[in-house]
């Protein structure tokens, strides 16, 4: 590692690129960032004699590149800062044409934006990530064009602060280029750029889960093949499930390989280390198949085999997650045929009575998070005869209530309640009324669950129970 305090134009100069790269978030600084950084460059000499302004660090590591292309950097840490001022810098460009001073136009464009003898995207000096990409290159090479995005806000924002402030063209180039000192911070071959990310993220940078993950993927993939995986398989998966959800996938996936409880906060260093050394594609395409049946269980209307879905739909209705890690697992082992479509179809029922089952009898929800997440691993070293065989013999003995129990409780026990008691009993009642109706059943949109005998009595029902109205109603 290599870090050096410099100038921000001895960092951009030359013939070389800055690629933000695809595992980055978009550019995302709004008014208040923008506001700073203007201020903080056109104060430097207000106080009479000319000073620097730190701009802060900039993190990078070298690529490898094909021979004829110039030398790429991945911009680690450092995102935001570099594409505002680049915005800025083109601002300046395209105010010196209309203001027909040319030659500070051609200057600022061949030594502070692009590589002028480059084709292609190595023409630019900074290439932002995927969802940036366009308007960025828009505001390179079709100069007077704002893009729409954050991007061309940033641009038209900092436009209206220029024109409004009466700065000269030249001192405001000066002042950003020669007087925008950053701490240069090169990782070398022998680095680990992970610890980077680790280490922004300890330090109150907003780095989820997801964002690490897919960090750590792509900084494990050639850069030649990191567009391709990330259109392929990444893109696909964000687009699917979203941050929040994406995270919560890998934590179901993990927990339901290994066996174990995960903690929302560990899933990072769980994936970290499953991987290891391996190989870091093989791994996303595994992630990517898995995603696909975990957008199923999260939509069930996706799941084509009408069954299914609606076996899917009622585990989902008695809000039991913890059952995704088990489910994930028999959906690998389906569309691998070594699962048959009805026995998953009867693991699912097992797992609704059981569920509905511990609900009627008092059982603590909270045990089935130490239940289902090592129950598939738990099937195979005990070597079940089948994976239903399996669910039902160890379900039986973590608290599968008998039928003697489940008729007494259904029978005595207060079931009714407010929000989670009152969905579950809803559940068991269209359960019941289904079973009853035979080949008609009701429409259960517009019913309520209601008290066959009221909670606050009336004169008409204390008169019904008779003297001893107070003890039947209790």
């Amino acid at each position: 590692m290599k870090a050096s305090e410099t100038t921000l134009q001895q960092v951009i100069e030359g013939g070389k690129q800055y690629i933000v790269p695809l595992f980055q978030r978009p550019y995302c600084w709004g008014k208040p960032q923008w506001d700073t950084l203007w201020d903080d460059l056109t104060g430097m000499d207000e106080e009479g004699s000319p000073r620097s302004h730190f701009l802060g660090s900039i993190v990078t590591i070298q690529t490898q590149s094909v021979p004829e292309g110039v030398p790429k950097y991945l911009l680690i840490d450092g995102q935001q800062r570099l594409t505002t001022t680049f915005v800025l810098l083109t601002l300046l460009r395209d105010t010196a044409r209309r203001e027909g001073r040319d030659e500070l136009a051609q200057e600022i464009e061949q030594t502070l934006l692009v590589n002028p003898f480059r084709k292609g995207n190595d023409y630019v000096k900074l290439l932002p990530t995927q969802a940036d990409r366009p308007g960025f290159l828009g505001l390179i090479r079709e100069p007077g064009t704002v893009p729409a995005g954050q991007i061309g806000a940033a641009y038209s924002f900092l436009a209206r602060r220029f024109h409004t402030s009466g700065i000269d063209l030249e001192r405001l180039k000066r002042n950003i280029a020669e007087r925008l000192a950053v701490v240069s911070i090169t990782l070398g071959a022998d680095d680990n750029p992970y610890l980077v990310f680790e280490s922004l993220n300890n330090k109150g940078q907003r780095l989820t889960q997801a964002d690490l993950i897919r960090n750590f993927f792509f900084l494990k993939i050639h850069s030649d093949r990191q567009e391709e995986m990330h259109a392929r398989y990444w893109s696909p998966m964000q687009e699917a499930l979203g941050g929040e959800q994406l995270t919560e996938f890998v934590r179901h996936y993990l927990m339901g390989q290994d066996g174990t409880f995960l903690r929302g906060d560990s899933v990072y260093f769980r994936l970290k280390e499953r991987l290891g050394e391996g190989d870091a594609i093989e791994l996303l395409q595994t992630l990517h198949r898995s995603a696909l049946h975990y957008e199923r269980l999260l939509k069930p209307e996706l799941e084509q085999d009408a069954e299914l879905s609606a076996a899917i739909s009622a585990l989902n209705r008695l809000d039991v997650a913890t059952t995704y890690p088990l489910l994930l697992r028999c959906y690998e082992e389906m569309d691998s045929g070594q699962l048959r479509r009805d026995e998953f179809l009867a693991v699912l029922k097992v797992i609704e009575n059981y569920v509905i089952r511990r609900f009627v009898c008092n059982k603590p929800t909270n045990q089935l998070n130490k239940i289902f997440p090592g129950l598939f691993n738990q099937i195979r070293r005990e070597a079940h005869s089948s994976i239903m065989a399996g669910v039902k013999a160890i379900l039986a003995g973590r608290g599968y209530p008998k039928d003697v129990e489940f008729r007494k409780d259904l029978v005595e026990r207060n079931l009714y309640g407010s929000g989670d008691r009152q969905a579950k009993i809803r559940f068991l009642l269209e359960r019941i009324e289904r079973r009853l109706a035979g080949k008609e059943p009701p429409r259960f949109e517009s019913m309520t669950v209601e008290h066959v005998m009221p909670q606050t009595l009336t004169d008409d029902w204390r008169d019904h129970l008779g003297e001893d109205w107070e003890t039947t109603h209790e």
